[in-house]
């Protein structure tokens, strides 16, 4: 392999950073099929239940960081699958409230069990663990900048 250019060192690490998320959620949506969800899915019963009762599809997007039609999608799939309610909020009639229902209460609770992720974050040492959520963090706020998110990534 040839020697690494800065310009194909900064392709090469997002490659390697795209590469392990893609891989750490193949693993949590095999964990989490036998549930009935993705990890996707995971995140969004998270959400909700972080929120409550008053979960917008669009707090849905500004937490998990996809766009709104995005976010319908994963909803519409979550309704079928009985996950999920949406409720006309009365006041706000173009307004929709997302609320669990007792199925998706049971798959969250589930979900909780994280077995992949704490398996592939132990090939890490706490130090390391620091020094990437630290890196991690920094990448995170520089991409923000670069994208033009405005508001606070809500989590972690």
């Amino acid at each position: 392999m040839p020697e690494a250019t800065p310009r194909n060192r900064d392709y090469e690490l997002w490659v390697l950073l795209d590469q392990v998320a893609t891989l750490i959620l193949n693993a949590r949506d095999q964990e989490l099929s036998q549930y009935g969800t993705t990890a996707m899915q995971a995140g969004v019963l998270f959400v909700t239940t972080q929120v409550g009762n008053e979960t917008t599809p669009a707090e849905i997007s500004r937490w998990i960081l996809r766009k709104p039609s995005s976010v319908t999608g994963i909803l519409d799939r979550m309704e079928r699958a009985g996950l999920i309610k949406r409720t006309k909020d009365l006041p706000r009639r173009n307004l929709v409230r997302i609320t669990l229902t007792d199925r998706g209460q049971k798959v969250y609770k589930q979900s909780l069990k994280r077995g992949t992720i704490r398996r592939i974050m132990s090939a890490l040492s706490e130090e390391e663990c620091e020094q990437l959520a630290s890196l991690l963090e920094k990448l995170r706020a520089e991409a923000a900048k670069v994208a033009g998110v405005k508001h606070r990534i809500p989590f972690p």
